[in-house]
């Protein structure tokens, strides 16, 4: 089919996964296979987190996805250097032949969710293939490009959602029949999730489900950041490299619904006695001295009705709603769509940290992105800071935007659950 200059068809190409040799950790040279795995590298909870996971085992991927060092440089250069390591010692070894690999987790409560891993053809937003849905904060980028660069690996996949035909569609078939044979690895992590992972490597099934990928976009649930620094890189690099593709993680969610929570925020040296006297007759303040778990059904309540938050820090939690009407129209813009000028995240941004707190977004001295919603409390407690914890967004609000091309404020969204790293990883000159 011919698709030339014709942006719509050129959307239509659909999605190109293909297969790779994935680097796995040898069972027999590690503790346990749970010991070495970490939650993605914005989701480590820095300090406690991170000590944590070194602590478990001397091979744990936090070692490579944020290496400890004085200066970015020295951080980058110790990760390849472990990475070397651990290639050289056969702590990781690079599975015989390429395979797309079906990934699976559950946890206690009947939650189960299945994807297939692989590398995808990367492709510009305009495209409409893969569709961001957060803006994305540029050092951040800068940091993952780095160490990228060091390693010359994608060390976790990223999460991608796309909307297929539910049990009946090739991909699930395939993934289901894999789940029913013994996996290559299958571990449970500290916090309850069991986790199974299975290689196809026939080159009919994969060509298969390649042809019915194709038919499909999708979603970036998690890993903004690690996408745009995946066209960074390819950027750089004369086409046609290894560059072309990134380690991406796709579950249709047609047939393995995501759970969407929110990312919060703390305000660094922000008391939050001073946090809300500056928010005095522009919004409506409520103390309340219940327990988390009743606060954030408060929250709930109110979001159904409008712009709402929650503010903590001090001992207490305060409900932060019914913002002027008059302060929003001075401060959120006006050229985007209604569903994007009326999200929290919108509102948090462009009135509250910009207009009323005067802190800047992208300013990590200032701010901090945090998805535990006890650990931001705790933090802002023991810091002096201010807690602004935000209720999740309904997933078709955000893949409605995507789809418009408009994004949201970054940090909006944690989709899960998250593959955990250290799983699978991709060498790219394997």
């Amino acid at each position: 089919m011919n698709t030339a200059g014709h942006p719509e068809a050129t959307a239509r190409r659909g999605l190109e996964l293909t297969p790779f040799r994935g680097l796995r950790y040898d069972p027999d040279r590690v503790g346990s296979l749970a010991a070495v795995t970490s939650p993605p590298y914005d989701v480590v909870v820095r300090p406690d987190g991170l000590h944590q996971l070194q602590s478990n085992d001397p091979y744990n991927i936090v070692r490579l996805i944020l290496p400890q060092a004085t200066t970015p440089a020295e951080r980058n250069e110790q990760a390849a250097r472990t990475l070397r390591g651990w290639l050289s010692e056969g702590i990781l070894t690079a599975d015989p032949e390429p395979g797309l690999y079906v990934y699976e987790q559950r946890d206690g409560a009947g939650l189960l969710q299945r994807g297939i891993i692989g590398t995808l053809l990367l492709s510009e937003p305009s495209e409409g293939v893969v569709l961001p849905h957060e803006d994305v904060m540029p050092h951040v980028v800068a940091d993952r490009a780095a160490l990228m660069r060091a390693t010359s690996a994608n060390l976790e996949p990223l999460l991608l959602t796309y909307r297929g035909n539910g049990a009946e569609s090739v991909t699930t078939t395939a993934i289901e029949l894999m789940a029913g044979q013994p996996p290559l690895l299958a571990t449970t992590t500290e916090d309850g999730y069991r986790h199974r992972l299975w290689s196809i490597t026939d080159r009919a099934e994969m060509a298969r489900i390649r042809s019915d990928l194709a038919q499909h976009q999708a979603l970036i649930a998690d890993g903004h950041h690690r996408w745009a620094t995946y066209r960074r890189l390819r950027a750089e690099h004369p086409s046609p490299s290894p560059w072309d593709h990134g380690l991406v993680l796709l579950v249709d969610t047609a047939r393995y619904p995501l759970r969407v929570r929110a990312i919060h925020r703390l305000l660094h040296g922000v008391p939050v006695a001073r946090s809300l006297a500056l928010l005095d007759g522009l919004f409506r303040v409520q103390r309340l001295d219940v327990p988390l778990a009743e606060a954030l059904d408060a929250l709930a309540d109110s979001a159904c009705a409008g712009n709402a938050f929650l503010l903590a820090g001090d001992g207490a939690f305060h409900l932060v709603d019914r913002p002027d009407p008059d302060l929003l129209s001075r401060t959120v813009p006006t050229d985007r769509p209604t569903a994007w000028r009326t999200l929290d995240a919108t509102v948090l941004h462009a009135t509250l940290l910009a207009h009323v707190w005067h802190i800047p977004e992208d300013d990590p001295t200032r701010i901090a992105y945090i998805h535990d919603t006890a650990a931001t409390v705790e933090k802002a407690e023991h810091d002096g800071g201010t807690a602004v914890l935000m209720h999740p967004v309904r997933e078709e609000v955000v893949r409605d935007l995507a789809r418009q091309g408009v994004t949201m404020p970054r940090k909006s969204t944690s989709f899960g659950p998250k593959p955990a790293s250290g799983l699978v990883l991709r060498a790219l000159d394997v």
